[in-house]
């Protein structure tokens, strides 16, 4: 799958699956991108990579041959979100956006002169998707992060926000944002419910994607079934965890 063809199936709301990574590991991500996920998401913002391993793993991704490469930038900073774009990404995840205007100034600082103030400098963008401002524009996803108590009392106008594709829920922020404990809290199961219903029927009013993160393939499949647009699984680093403990169970009969 192309940048493109991603971008085109998240605006038109046909359902995608991705996989996250936080490891700066490319080898390893270069087998994920084999799989057969739509797209993997390298985190930028609390994965175990800097701007070396962004660029490394998405040369990884682009190797694998079947997934495009998306980051979750550090923060909503212009420098972050088009050092992003230049090493390849075919989008951004957008955290801790609060406001209409945060989501705006992220779509802006994704998008070239005409639709925003991206500073022209493709680098490795320009192998894949062209050195012309308005090819890059179609192919680059922005998705803002729904994960806050703000966003989600903003979520009918940031979801309004002209030129965002979709909004991205933080699951375990999100259910501090409720009023958690701390992540998948069962005191605030329904409002967390609840509010996931929110995110998801505003941004289908709106008509852009809804995505959400998910331990499993099991829970994203639920997720889609919702309605959610999209859904990732995550993550690398845990299912190493889990994998590995399952064999040394097996090994020792337990």
């Amino acid at each position: 799958m192309t940048a493109a063809e991603l971008a085109a199936r998240i605006r038109n709301r046909e359902q995608c699956v991705g996989y996250w990574a936080v490891l700066d590991a490319p080898v390893a991500t270069e087998r994920l991108a084999r799989l057969g996920y739509d797209y993997v998401a390298l985190d930028g913002q609390h994965g175990l990579m800097g701007n070396a391993g962004l660029l490394s793993n998405l040369m990884a991704i682009d190797a694998g041959g079947r997934s495009v490469g998306i980051v979750r930038v550090e923060s909503g900073d212009p420098a972050a979100i088009g050092r992003a774009l230049d090493f390849g990404a075919g989008g951004v995840i957008v955290p801790l956006v609060d406001t209409a205007d945060d989501a705006a100034s992220a779509v802006s600082a994704a998008r070239y002169p005409g639709k925003g103030r991206r500073s022209y400098g493709p680098m490795r963008s320009m192998l894949r998707i062209g050195p012309v401002p308005a090819e890059a524009d179609a192919s680059v996803l922005v998705l803002a992060m729904i994960e806050t108590p703000d966003g989600l009392a903003n979520i009918e106008a940031i979801c309004a926000t002209p030129g965002l594709d979709g909004v991205y829920v933080g699951p375990s922020d999100l259910c501090l944002a409720v009023g958690g404990r701390f992540p998948n809290d069962p005191e605030v199961a329904d409002v967390f419910e609840a509010a996931l219903e929110k995110v998801r029927t505003t941004a289908a009013a709106a008509g852009i994607a809804a995505g959400i993160h998910n331990p499993t393939g099991e829970q994203a499949a639920r997720r889609l079934a919702e309605g959610f647009t999209f859904a990732t699984v995550a993550s690398d680093l845990v299912h190493l965890e889990q994998a590995a403990a399952a064999h040394l169970k097996a090994a020792k009969g337990e």
